[in-house]
C-alpha cells in the first residue's frame, strides 16, 4: 500500500460525480464515511465538505453561477478546487474510494484522478454502477478492484483493514 500521509491512520479519497450528480454527489459520500472513519479508523477526504474550506462564502455561493456570467472569475475557483484535490490526492492519500455511475460520464475529475491515482501507485476501490462493458477501459485499469455495490466494498476493505 502506497502510504502518503503524515497521519497514522490512513487518508482515503472519496471520488465521482459531483457536478452533474443530482445531490452533487453528497450523499453517497455521507452514507459511506461512518463505516470508512468509524469501523476502520480511517480519515476520509470528502470533495464535498473540503470545498466549504478551499472557497470563501461569496465563491460558493457565486460559483457556479458565474460558469455562464464570468467564465474567467468561475475558472480561477475550479483551479483552486482542482489544486487541493490533486494535491491532496497525490501527496497524502493512502487509497482512493470511487463510485462509478452514469453522472460520472459528464464531468472530468474523477478521471483525472483515478488516472493520477494510479500513476502514483495509489490503491482506487470502485463501485461500479455501470453495465462492465460500458466503463472506459482506460478507467478499469486505473482501478486495483471493481465492487457491484457498497456492501461488497466494506466487506473487502474489512479483510485489508480490519481494525
Amino acid at each position: 500500500m502506497t502510504s502518503h500521509s503524515f497521519s497514522d491512520k490512513p487518508l482515503v479519497y472519496l471520488a465521482g460525480a459531483m457536478e452533474h450528480a443530482p445531490d452533487n454527489g453528497c450523499g453517497w459520500r455521507a452514507e459511506i464515511t461512518p463505516f470508512l472513519t468509524d469501523t476502520l479508523g480511517h480519515r476520509v477526504f470528502d470533495p464535498c465538505i473540503e470545498e466549504n474550506h478551499v472557497l470563501t462564502p461569496e465563491e460558493l455561493q457565486n460559483f457556479r453561477n458565474w460558469k455562464s456570467g464570468d467564465l474567467g472569475r468561475f475558472r480561477e475557483i475550479v483551479r483552486k478546487i482542482i489544486k487541493t484535490d490533486l494535491e491532496t490526492l497525490v501527496h497524502k492519500v493512502n487509497y482512493v474510494v470511487c463510485l462509478w455511475d452514469e453522472h460520472v460520464l459528464r464531468g472530468a475529475g474523477t478521471h483525472g484522478e483515478l488516472t493520477l491515482a494510479h500513476l502514483h501507485g495509489i490503491p482506487v476501490y470502485m463501485v461500479n454502477h455501470m453495465p462492465i462493458e460500458q466503463t472506459s477501459s482506460w478507467i478499469i485499469g486505473c482501478t486495483t478492484e471493481i465492487f457491484p455495490d457498497f456492501e461488497a466494498l466494506r466487506n473487502h476493505l474489512l479483510s485489508i483493514y480490519r481494525p
